[in-house]
């Protein structure tokens, strides 16, 4: 043999076994930025970025994303059809949720299928809240589908984007098991209420969960096809258009509490995911006079919070909205957080007003029934982010929730104790 073709071969050789030990420049190429509503996209990226260096201080959050999803994977799909009863009118697509101390006084017949009249019980959760209407399911497509877009978007294991993929055409898009983009019977009272506007909150709470993982999903997911974006974003579209001109998303977008504050920051980030930017930004802009200012006292304490028997869980679950609908005005140009009221009002005395409790550094001086420390923790990161030093200082003091904090992995808040009661 001739000494170039000898060197050919070595040549090549030396190119095989470097392949093996070295992947190609495909193989790092950089993920794409998400366009996310609530979440920081290009942190997102970063993040990603930081995991594939093998990042030790980001492995345990990451164990514990990989444990949630890997226990979704077992689990659903889920639909609004299969429930015991139809909502009022008869459609099984439609989303039915029923108010939780309401109570049948009769047993239920053919004739009377839901054992009417109900009486109010305060306080007494009826366990066919649960059982028989759409809204524990409902939550399980929401938390499965950010759990699963998150755990794939950073692993890249394929089986993660496929069962969030099935669990969304399940619910919103498949002809035979999608839900109407519409929540006319959300928290109905039977035989008293068809539906109610507050029952807008079974969403608002959580949904932009799935906007983000529809935008996740929407970097490249195995299985997510352009036809299921584009579905999704009619339903989107459909949806925002039934809270924007619909009597219910009317009455509770002029609620004075958090029901409206939540019901603002689902508003902005359905706009901004459906390309209306305009109205994400008047909605975040509008925030300041019509949420800020009557809804946070100058101590930062939130009055029609703190007027409840769960004073800490509702004063926390108020900061969870105005926490992300600050983060969606980060993409529409508004910093929310920047903002002050004429008497001193602003998210970061709000979330200072709770860090004695938060660190176990005070009691919480207001009624509370079911004192969960851990509640605060997700809004003091989020201030912490924003600047907030003494939410900085006090990060180090706060208590993991059930599940560990996830906040280095979605750094946005959530509510992290138990809404149900």
């Amino acid at each position: 043999m001739s000494g170039r073709p000898r060197l050919t071969v070595l040549l090549a050789a030396a190119a095989t076994f470097a392949a093996v030990l070295v992947p190609s420049a495909a193989a790092h190429a950089a993920p794409r930025v998400p366009h996310t509503a609530v979440l920081d996209g290009a942190r997102l990226q970063q993040i990603r970025l930081r995991l594939d260096r093998g990042d030790p201080q980001l492995a345990r959050e990451m164990g514990e994303l990989k444990t949630r999803a890997d226990a979704w994977l077992g689990q659903g799909p889920w639909t609004v059809v299969d429930k015991p009863k139809p909502a009022p009118g008869g459609d099984v697509h439609d989303y039915l949720s029923q108010a939780p101390y309401w109570w049948p006084t009769t047993t239920p017949t053919a004739d009377n299928p839901w054992g009417c009249p109900y009486v109010q019980r305060d306080g007494q959760r009826n366990p066919e809240v649960d059982s028989g209407t759409d809204r524990q399911d409902a939550e399980k497509v929401f938390d499965s589908s950010y759990d699963l877009a998150l755990a794939w978007y950073y692993t890249g294991r394929p089986q993660y984007a496929e069962k969030a993929g099935q669990v969304l055409r399940t619910w919103f898009l498949d002809p035979a098991t999608r839900m109407n983009p519409e929540l006319n019977h959300a928290q109905f009272i039977p035989c008293k209420y068809d539906g109610r506007a507050i029952g807008i909150i079974d969403f608002s709470q959580s949904y932009t969960s799935v906007v983000d993982a529809l935008a996740i999903l929407g970097t490249g997911a195995p299985g997510w096809q352009a036809a299921d974006r584009a579905g999704m974003d009619r339903w989107n579209s459909d949806f925002l258009g039934w809270l924007e001109n619909s009597e219910f998303g009317k009455e509770e977008g002029a609620a004075a509490n958090n029901h409206g504050t939540f019901y603002d920051m689902q508003l902005a980030a359905l706009a901004y995911a459906t390309g209306d930017t305009a109205l994400a930004r008047r909605t975040v802009l509008d925030a300041r006079a019509k949420r800020i200012d009557p809804q946070i006292a100058g101590d930062g304490g939130q009055p029609q919070e703190l007027a409840r028997t769960r004073s800490w869980h509702y004063s926390t679950f108020d900061l969870v909205a105005y926490t992300r609908l600050a983060a969606i005005g980060r993409h529409v140009g508004v910093d929310l957080w920047s903002y002050r009221g004429p008497d001193g009002q602003s998210l970061f005395k709000a979330v200072d007003y709770l860090l004695p409790a938060a660190t176990g550094a005070g009691a919480w001086p207001h009624p509370e029934l079911e004192f969960h420390r851990y509640a605060a923790s997700d809004v003091v990161h989020a201030a912490a982010d924003a600047g907030d030093v003494a939410a900085r200082q006090a990060g180090a003091r706060l208590e993991a929730p059930p599940g560990g904090d996830l906040w280095a992995l979605r750094p946005a808040a959530e509510q992290l104790d138990s809404i149900a009661g």
